[in-house]
């Protein structure tokens, strides 16, 4: 049976970045909580801007360096803020889908020398167990004809286009590469396929 979502209630969210509307969504696949930020009317229009974002606990909300989420997630409210239209959809699927728990886990064995990949094998997952799903479906509750799509990882387009999602065009989201995050950058470029060029560096790289 095909996956069904409800838009249960929109509220007005006044950020650093701008205002957006925040959208509530049910869905028949699980009884997580995700959410889509939309900034102005998206319906009905071509090459919108949209982040897919993955929920990300210690990188989101406490500023983890071992990872780039955090500022990925602060890049895309202000690339959206500036295009003056656009989606970020936050998904909560936690460490590429295996949880808090199985991620802060997977830590401790990065910290012992696997790499993010490696450590999830090593707990019995896939490196990347995230779904894209319900993303499509909030797209097509939103009306958009083609996306803008942030991101670097080639899996999220192929994903979005076999659901239906016309996915026109990729804006880039690099982040700053420092110590804390270099090993889970280069694993992301040479096991996951992700386009970054590890050129951007911050003061402290």
């Amino acid at each position: 049976m095909k996956a069904t979502i409800e838009d249960m209630v929109q509220t007005r969210i006044p950020t650093a970045h701008g205002e957006f509307i925040l959208h509530y969504f049910s869905n028949s696949i699980d009884d997580k909580e995700h959410v889509a930020f939309v900034k102005s009317e998206v319906a009905g229009k071509e090459d919108v801007p949209v982040r897919i974002h993955s929920e990300c606990f210690t990188g989101d909300v406490l500023g983890s360096r071992r990872c780039d989420c955090g500022e990925q997630l602060e890049m895309a409210l202000q690339l959206i803020e500036q295009a003056g239209y656009g989606i970020l959809i936050y998904l909560r699927q936690e460490g590429r889908g295996i949880g808090l728990l199985k991620k802060l886990q997977a830590y401790n064995l990065q910290d012992q020398g696997l790499d993010t990949v490696d450590a999830n094998i090593h707990l019995g997952h896939l490196a990347d167990e995230r779904q894209y799903d319900i993303a499509a479906l909030i797209l097509e509750h939103l009306q958009v004809k083609s996306v803008a799509l942030i991101t670097n990882n080639p899996q999220k387009i192929d994903e979005l286009t076999r659901l239906g999602i016309t996915v026109s065009k990729r804006i880039p989201i690099e982040t700053s590469v420092h110590e804390d995050n270099l090993s889970y950058l280069k694993t992301k470029v040479e096991k996951m396929r992700h386009m970054l060029s590890m050129h951007k560096k911050d003061k402290d790289g």
